[in-house]
């Protein structure tokens, strides 16, 4: 069984699609079916069961499943290892905003742990580029938010965390319990700066065009509302400065998590950067 198989057999297996696992490989259906038959062939045994509405996974393709991870992780490390040895093993990760959550620092520390000889260089951007350079070839993979455009890029959400309004604390709506956009329609809010990714400036404007002062960084945004009594979003969990509060925003979709890499790219580090991050986030 050649890793390049086992790798398209992976993506079917956690797809249960054909098309999608064909995307997802940067590769056309016809040509990953075959691949697919042909494993089925060596191995002996269907490995998935087809109908016209679902593919499911035999007994054996789940078993081959357990094995397919394993080998490429292993191969993986392999990779990596030999990187190490030859003095090559680099990761240039970027990071959006303030890099405070705290599955991030349980990245960091599994990563080490994990990889111990691999150079980690840290990128952190502020809010103007949601991809931290990734389509500048500036970092490898990058540990951001959505929504941003992703064409060219392979994006893998973390976790989805709610959103609420961030007003001064001294706002008459600062004493509610929740907000709709609605109740920020005539108020001012922090904007990013002329050629931002239009999909993510709608995003944190509550997808209506708006007016207000230009910021570029998360302290920026915050100091927009204590002097100006600016209004805009951020994470619910984030804790206010002082004279700030938030509200739970009750119909804005919540803010994802997400970590984004080129697409095609197969550094092994990357992989194994998006698995650790994968846990990290859900603990």
């Amino acid at each position: 069984m050649e890793l390049r198989t086992l790798r398209y057999f992976v993506a079917v297996a956690e797809e249960l699609h054909f098309g999608r696992a064909a995307a997802r490989l940067h590769m056309s259906q016809p040509p990953l079916s075959r691949a697919i038959k042909q494993l089925e062939t060596e191995v002996g045994a269907a490995l998935f069961n087809r109908s016209s509405t679902a593919v499911r996974l035999t007994p054996v393709g789940a078993v081959l499943l357990d094995e397919a991870r394993a080998l490429l992780d292993q191969a993986d490390r392999v990779r990596i290892r030999l990187a190490t040895a030859a003095g090559g093993a680099t990761i240039t990760v970027g990071i959006l905003g303030d890099s405070t959550d705290p599955g991030a620092t349980r990245m960091a520390n599994t990563f080490r742990g994990r990889h111990p000889r691999v150079e980690v260089r840290i990128r952190e951007t502020n809010l103007t580029d949601p991809t931290c350079g990734l389509r500048g070839g500036l970092v490898d993979v990058a540990l951001t938010r959505g929504p941003f455009d992703e064409t060219g890029l392979t994006v893998h959400e973390l976790r989805a965390d709610p959103v609420g309004a961030l007003l001064r604390a001294d706002d008459p709506l600062s004493r509610r319990d929740s907000l709709k956009l609605a109740d920020l329609a005539d108020r001012s809010w922090f904007l990013f700066p002329e050629g931002t990714d239009p999909i993510w400036q709608s995003y944190w404007n509550g997808g209506e065009p708006r007016q207000g002062p230009v910021v570029r960084a998360v302290q920026e945004c915050r100091q927009a509302v204590l002097w100006n009594g600016t209004v805009g979003m951020t994470l619910l969990d984030h804790e206010p400065a002082e004279g700030l509060s938030v509200v739970p925003l009750i119909d804005m979709p919540p803010s994802r998590a997400v970590a984004a890499w080129n697409e095609g790219d197969t550094n092994p580090l990357i992989r194994s950067f998006v698995q650790i991050a994968t846990a990290a986030f859900h603990e």
